[in-house]
């Protein structure tokens, strides 16, 4: 099965992941994205951006003109692959490496992308941890601390050091999820993080439109990245997307135009808004 059909092969690897090893391997949108310019001019850091959701808004991001940070944890082999689609698209391209949890870190990620890209004009809050676990008495106090230092504290950090640098008409772009609306038990902390990324939109959306800066968020259903076989059992990816009145998981290359247009100026009157790429789960 390719997840067109619903489902994918049975599979497993050690967080966090790596695409290569991957059955089927992820669309990106390698050879179907085609950019208008519509982002021409604009330097954008993207979280997260060496594999998944990360590499397909890169790969977007850099044929509609803009020059891209990614930033990512340890996939090297992955963030490599995304820095070369965006150099063949012919832009600017600077390989983060390091953990967004550390609030030093997210300072200096800001630092280093207005150096090398001469600014920053859209920020994309994508990095993500989750775990599967069933019950409550095992997740441990680390794990809920880490879910929520990547998922959330990130994303203040990120976007408190990125805005003494943006200039009206910059974009924040988060990415939440179904799980804001409709959780998974078995994601309890993954799944109240993405809760409190919707509501930390809407109210930083509130507070920098005066300034002219729009703050948006993506709420992806499921989506065939390597978090997948990197964070649930194997069981339970056979059955992954079959959930969706679609019947199938997403590709990543299906939810990158969704921060196209929240990054572009054709959502010039767009802000503290949330759009559901979800196969048709509703987010009500």
């Amino acid at each position: 099965m390719d997840g067109h059909d619903g489902g994918f092969p049975p599979q497993q690897q050690a967080p966090p992941g790596q695409t290569r090893d991957m059955h089927p391997r992820p669309d990106h949108g390698e050879t179907s994205y085609r950019g208008s310019g519509r982002l021409a001019g604009r330097r954008a850091l993207v979280t997260g951006g060496d594999s998944g959701i990360g590499r397909a808004v890169a790969i977007a991001f850099a044929r509609e003109g803009a020059d891209v940070a990614i930033a990512y944890y340890n996939e090297h082999d992955d963030a490599r692959q995304t820095a070369t689609w965006v150099e063949k698209a012919g832009r600017k391209t600077l390989l983060l490496p390091g953990d967004v949890a550390d609030r030093a870190h997210c300072t200096d990620l800001i630092a280093r992308t207005v150096k090398t890209l001469g600014g920053i004009d859209i920020l994309v809050n994508n990095a993500g941890h989750q775990k599967s676990i069933d019950r409550l008495e095992d997740i441990e106090e680390e794990e809920w601390d880490r879910t929520f230092r990547t998922n959330i504290y990130s994303m203040f950090f990120l976007s408190q050091a990125a805005v003494v640098h943006m200039a009206a008409g910059a974009a924040i772009i988060n990415t939440t999820s179904i799980n804001a609306t409709s959780p998974s038990p078995h994601l309890l902390a993954y799944a109240t993080t993405k809760g409190a990324i919707a509501n930390f939109t809407v109210g930083l959306g509130d507070m920098l439109a005066a300034r002219g800066i729009r703050v948006n968020a993506v709420a992806p259903g499921p989506i065939w990245t390597p978090l997948i076989p990197a964070t649930m059992p194997p069981e339970h990816i056979k059955e992954f997307g079959r959930n969706t009145p679609m019947g199938r998981a997403g590709q990543p290359a299906e939810v990158a135009p969704a921060y196209v247009f929240l990054a572009s100026d054709e959502s010039s009157y767009v802000t503290a808004a949330i759009i559901p790429v979800t196969g048709g789960r509703p987010m009500l």
